[in-house]
């Protein structure tokens, strides 16, 4: 049995490598819209779980790992930009603050095995300069991640602070996806 990323982010590519377990990459394209009144906590799990559960149909004899990442500014969902003006204003709105970075990732395999994780942590971010934050939307940076911000990428000089974790801000917690794979035999 081989293992599935449902993803295809090239940084939860980088980190599920560093596991040394051979996987294939098999994008899950779902509508990632909150229903209504949705907690963000449980938002980003069901969004982990629907993709590899949606993956897993298509390969039911695999393992499928899947995952979401979404940036919460005071109970705000802060998904991807919708073009520079957007990321611009999501940048001022974290310009000096501090937010939640919450990644949930989720296994399923064959026999109906399932299990979720979720990892939180907070970002607080300097003052941001309206000259910054323009020539960093310029640099495209911005444009796909949600938050508007890569913590791994330029943003990285403008973090104060970080609890919790690296590797979870950038879309995969590896110390939660090794307790997965290792729960499912897939790691040791």
């Amino acid at each position: 049995m081989s293992l599935i990323l449902a993803s295809a982010s090239p940084r939860r590519q980088q980190l599920l490598a560093q596991f040394g377990v051979p996987f294939e990459v098999c994008p899950a394209d779902l509508d990632e819209a909150p229903q209504g009144g949705e907690l963000a906590a449980v938002l980003v799990q069901r969004l982990a779980l629907a993709k590899a559960d949606h993956v897993y149909r298509q390969h039911p004899q695999q393992w499928v790992l899947g995952a979401d990442t979404i940036v919460v500014l005071e109970d705000e969902v802060l998904g991807k930009p919708t073009d520079r003006a957007h990321a611009a204003e999501m940048l001022q709105r974290l310009s000096g603050r501090r937010h939640h970075v919450l990644s949930a990732i989720a296994l399923v395999g064959p026999n109906q095995w399932q299990a979720q994780v979720l990892s939180d942590s907070t970002v607080e971010f300097a003052a941001l300069s309206e000259t910054w934050i323009q020539r960093y939307v310029d640099s495209g940076e911005p444009m796909d991640k949600a938050g508007a911000y890569a913590i791994q990428g330029w943003a990285a000089t403008r973090v104060v602070k970080l609890q919790g974790s690296y590797s979870g801000v950038m879309g995969l917690p590896l110390y939660e996806t090794a307790q997965l794979l290792e729960s499912a035999g897939l790691v040791t």
